[in-house]
């Protein structure tokens, strides 16, 4: 897999592809930039199928690179110094992200599975999804990216009616009755999905209270689904979640 690496700080660039050669063989590193305009042109001329990128470089972010990028047929690993960033973004479409200092396990884990994504030279559909998302404020994106096994679904959250855990997956069970499974905890789920309203009714549930039809007070606190779905509210949550209903 033929890579190319973006970051503003050399010395990030070299340690990047130190463990690139060390941990992860399966990737030849083509190319390497500080700076955006010169990694335009290199990665035009390389044409990789991986992009390492950092988010933020100088004035300007990675993402500016990307909108300077016709055609988008790499998968991009993000990294960055920052936790916050552009990353609730990067995660609405389900892209992946390393945080500095570079953690080996996580890269060699993010390189197997954009591995297993890159099947053909198409234009990345996570990537246009991603920068449609930034052209709009965060509090209105519409849709979320759900990673499938042979797809990504792209999934409008008002047609979410609620998430539940199991292990460290994640249900996910939609309006038209659909349910998916996603290979991520609800944890993660519940950080993006809480601004858009969805409420955190116990350890293994996460519920938009647009679904929500009533309050059971057996168990102590229950929600009633639209469709006849009972979700039991914990203890810890019972006041919260009140609240929000209006009750």
């Amino acid at each position: 897999m033929r890579a190319v690496l973006v970051d503003d700080e050399l010395p990030n660039l070299r340690n990047l592809e130190i463990l690139l050669n060390q941990y992860c063989p399966t990737i030849k590193v083509v190319g390497a930039s500080a700076g955006i305009e010169e990694a335009v042109g290199i990665i035009e001329l390389q044409q990789p199928d991986l992009l390492f990128l950092d988010i933020q470089m100088g004035s300007k972010t990675g993402f500016d690179l990307l909108n300077l990028l016709p055609n988008k047929s790499f998968e991009v690993i993000f990294v960055t110094a920052y936790d916050h960033y552009g990353i609730q973004a990067v995660k609405f479409a389900a892209l992946d992200y390393l945080l500095k200092p570079v953690n080996t396990d996580e890269l060699i884990v993010a390189v197997a599975k954009a591995e297993q994504r890159i099947k053909s030279k198409l234009q990345n559909e996570q990537l246009s999804f991603l920068l449609q998302n930034l052209k709009q404020p965060e509090s209105i994106v519409q849709k979320i990216a759900l990673p499938q096994q042979n797809e990504i679904r792209y999934i409008a959250i008002n047609d979410i009616a609620r998430c539940e855990a199991s292990n460290s997956y994640t249900f996910f069970f939609l309006a038209n009755g659909d349910k998916l499974l996603v290979s991520k905890p609800l944890k993660e789920y519940a950080d993006l999905l809480k601004p858009k309203g969805f409420l955190r009714t116990h350890q293994t549930h996460l519920v938009n209270p647009l679904f929500v039809k009533s309050w059971l007070k057996e168990d102590g606190g229950t929600l009633l689904m639209k469709n006849g779905d009972k979700i039991l509210v914990s203890k810890p949550n019972r006041e919260t979640v009140k609240v929000a209903l209006g009750k």
